[in-house]
């Protein structure tokens, strides 16, 4: 389907042999003088940096509303500095639950340690080539457009390569007037770029949304991804991900149908159940003994104060599926609040999107480098809506598929580069953070004479804060990493 096209994964043998051979032909292209030539270099042993001066003139011409690109900076700025203090207070928690509740699972493979699309089996090579290239040129542009709006030259534009997989990219401003230029200009500049990545990602949530309103379920009825030990459902034989179309002669077309058709039959009844296998598409029927959900979950440990409050009550009818979902619910969970079918009052979006973007980034780890479970993508079946005419199932899932990863990487990028240590722009923006702050005291103490601090003095504590806290979240970062395998 959709998300076969372009999931390719490459193994740690062939990744080995492919980066000696990629070695090699970046050593014989230097000896030759074919990256002069292209303008490139070789950096660290196997990375390409290739120039480019294309994009020049297109950055100039969106550049050109410089009032409009400076208020946008400063928008971006705040955004960085909020989505900063996110990533603070995410990578605080995360070494306190590393040190004080080691995870029980076993630590991840090498591979899922690297965000290189084919060697993470959770990054599929494919998607995650189109999706990093386009996500690195926003990155980099919005960056570029930045420089220009302030009046700082672009002199190449570029991107980092090992072989066809992109590493980075970069815009090459002229180093003297970023280091000359004014604090604020330079904050701007470097906000711009993981804050450009940031709201592409909301944009695209948006655009996967009205896509998600194309889709329609191939057949009626619900399906669940669990069923409960020693419930009539696992007695009479429903497995996982086999649909339900009808309980005791009533149609199940939705989860609503589900509810209402159960709310109608009590504990004990012995029901047909029509269904659908999901392994071989056939239909059968089964009979059910309907037990009782007011006992299933006082064997829980459910208090009765609780389920009375949920409106459970002895004798009500329990058929014993976990997690039941409608035939859209993949496309319609990957759309989220951004689904046109969502409803929810002003506060509980403000609620959902956060959760919602934690949900997509977590999508390829439960589904192994997917979007979608294959069944419940198999459930999917395009609509009437002028896209779905146009394109088809295919290309539904195709579009599908291409805003996750760009989300995925957006998001990726944006929040990784606003981690606070050098070289990611989080740590450009703190170290400009620590140096407006030493100034600060500087000029507090020469208005009220109380101490004198060196011009100097406010350069050198920077660069010693800026190399500390480089050197303290890198601990950091590494000891997370490293904490499940100890």
């Amino acid at each position: 389907m959709g998300g076969d096209w372009l999931s390719i994964e490459l193994d740690w043998p062939i990744v080995v042999l492919l980066i000696i051979g990629w070695y090699m032909l970046l050593k014989s292209w230097e000896a030759r003088g074919r990256l002069d030539d292209w303008n490139a270099s070789r950096v660290f042993f196997v990375i390409l940096m290739l120039r480019t001066s294309r994009g020049k003139k297109a950055l100039e011409f969106i550049s050109r509303p410089r009032k409009f690109w400076r208020a946008y900076g400063e928008v971006s700025l705040w955004v960085c500095w909020f989505a900063m203090l996110i990533v603070a207070l995410f990578l605080i928690f995360a070494i306190i639950a590393a040190i004080m509740a080691p995870p029980n699972l076993d630590p991840p493979s090498p591979s899922e340690l690297v965000a290189i699309p084919g060697v993470n089996p959770m990054i599929p090579l494919g998607w995650g080539v189109i999706a990093f290239v386009i996500s690195l040129v926003i990155h980099e542009f919005g960056h570029g457009i930045q420089a220009r709006a302030h009046g700082m030259r672009i002199r190449n534009f570029g991107l980092l390569m090992v072989g066809p997989l992109p590493l980075g990219a970069f815009a090459e401003p002229e180093h003297s007037e970023i280091v000359n230029a004014p604090r604020r200009e330079r904050q701007r500049m470097f906000a711009a770029g993981p804050s450009t990545n940031i709201f592409t990602a909301f944009i695209l949530m948006l655009l996967l949304g009205g896509i998600a309103g194309q889709f329609v379920a191939a057949e009626p009825g619900v399906h669940s991804t669990g069923i409960v030990v020693g419930s009539g459902a696992e007695e009479a034989g429903l497995e996982p991900w086999d649909v339900i179309l009808a309980i005791d002669n009533q149609s199940v077309g939705s989860s609503e149908d589900f509810t209402t058709v159960m709310d109608g039959l009590e504990a004990g009844q012995v029901v047909s159940m029509d269904i659908i296998r999901s392994e071989t598409g056939e239909e059968e029927t089964l009979t059910v003994t309907l037990t009782d959900k007011y006992a299933y979950y006082i064997e829980l440990g459910y208090d009765e104060e609780v389920l009375a409050n949920s409106g459970i009550e002895e004798g009500d009818a329990f058929l014993g599926v976990q997690n039941l979902a409608d035939g859209t619910a993949a496309i319609d969970r990957l759309a989220g609040p951004a689904h046109p079918e969502f409803e929810a009052s002003p506060l509980g979006h403000a609620v959902m999107w956060p959760l919602h973007t934690i949900t997509l980034l977590i999508t390829p780890f439960e589904l192994q480098g997917s979007a979608m479970h294959p069944v419940e993508e198999g459930m999917l079946a395009a609509g009437d809506g002028w896209l779905a005419e146009l394109v088809g199932l295919e290309g539904l899932l195709f579009l599908t598929y291409l805003m996750f990863w760009l989300i995925w990487v957006n998001i990726l990028l944006g929040f990784t580069n606003l981690i606070p240590m050098i070289p990611f722009d989080g740590g450009h923006l703190f170290r400009d953070l620590v140096q407006m702050s030493m100034n600060g005291l500087r000029n507090i103490g020469k208005k009220t004479k109380l101490w004198k601090i060196h011009p100097l003095w406010v350069e050198h504590v920077t660069r010693k804060a800026s190399t500390l806290s480089s050197l303290g979240l890198l601990i950091v970062v590494v000891f997370i990493m490293v904490a499940p395998y100890l």
